[in-house]
């Protein structure tokens, strides 16, 4: 039967401060007619992603900000159902990052678009630990930590996506010590139950630097942070000699406006202790993809890699999914199923 519409989640103003649903619009739009190199996917799974927020308000990013009326962004996983590329066959799984919030979407397969294998895990895992938050977790300790055997690694909001799978995978890459902030007792108690952190620790408790310096008394070899600029420069007198902080996101930073977030003051640590700080992207790494998705495959069906997921039914889930990213309020990788 053909197809003749879909549903989208658009921007409905520029948003101020934290986000909530009523910033997004649901509409009904036609579905283009694919054209020769076009296959249309009808989507299981849309995320919400943190990092979007970045882009829900007028200024500078790294992507340019989304204009009112303009689809959201989100990662997707689904089916063609149509096809006139023979590189994506119908009735093939892929995931595509240009899908946004939507129940299809039609693409070139150009950018990071890929027809899947079957590699024995859930469809939803491809757009959450073997996707941009596996992989970034993936790469983030790989290529800009540059993590060897021994090291000791401290993770921020270690409950998150990014963070449960990067505390992981830095034991599975031989750390000898990895320990989380998260701020509620059940993320922490998740994180040393089924994570396997070492130890997990309150990011709000007043005494938080006693706390890190207790459970981290030789330092931090590598500083992984999802959080932002205050908790960094809070974090650098425990920073060990040559280590690496890996800028992975800023989730306290999102919502505030540029003038008002903090800065880093502490910079005489980079210098007495030769420190290195590096921000990612981890489109940069496209072509290791393959190769680090078959071996996090791997260890999810032998369960020595634990993920959390909170899916609610249908795309109008997600304004309010996206938004709780943001209060605290459950965790885990935040999916809308679609169908």
């Amino acid at each position: 039967m053909a197809l003749h519409s879909m549903q989208r989640i658009v921007l409905a103003r520029h948003i101020a401060g934290v986000p909530g649903p009523a910033d997004f619009r649901l509409e009904s739009v036609p579905i283009p007619e694919i054209t020769e190199g076009q296959f249309l996917v009808a989507h299981s799974f849309v995320s919400a992603d943190p990092g979007t927020r970045s882009r829900l308000s007028p200024g500078a990013s790294y992507a340019p900000p989304l204009r009112p009326g303009e689809s959201i962004d989100g990662f997707a996983v689904g089916r063609v159902v149509q096809s006139r590329n023979p590189a994506f066959a119908e009735g093939a799984l892929v995931t595509v990052s240009s899908g946004g919030w939507a129940t299809h979407s039609v693409s070139k397969g150009r950018g990071y678009v890929l027809a899947l294998p079957d590699l024995g895990v859930p469809d939803s895992a491809w757009i959450g630990v073997l996707g941009v938050p596996g992989m970034t977790a993936w790469f983030g300790l790989k290529r800009v930590a540059e993590l060897q055997p021994g090291a000791r690694v401290l993770i921020t909001s270690a409950a998150g996506p990014v963070g449960a799978t990067a505390g992981q995978l830095a034991r599975h890459f031989g750390a000898t010590q990895v320990v989380g902030l998260a701020g509620s007792a059940e993320k922490r108690r998740w994180l040393l139950d089924n994570a396997g952190f070492d130890a997990a620790l309150d990011y709000r408790a007043d005494d938080l630097d006693d706390q890190v310096a207790a459970a981290m008394p030789e330092g931090i070899d590598i500083l992984f942070d999802n959080v932002g600029n205050a908790m960094i420069d809070r974090l650098l007198p425990q920073m060990r000699m040559r280590g690496r902080i890996v800028v992975s996101g800023q989730v306290a930073d999102y919502n505030t406006p540029l003038a008002d977030v903090p800065g880093i003051t502490r910079t005489r640590e980079f210098i007495a202790r030769r420190l290195r700080m590096e921000g990612m992207v981890v489109f940069d790494d496209l072509a290791g993809f393959p190769a680090a998705q078959a071996e996090v495959a791997r260890l999810m069906r032998e369960g020595r890699l634990a993920s959390r997921e909170v899916i609610r039914d249908g795309l109008e889930a997600l304004p309010g999914l996206f938004s709780e990213l943001f209060t605290g309020s459950d965790f885990g990788r935040r999916l809308a199923r679609i169908g």
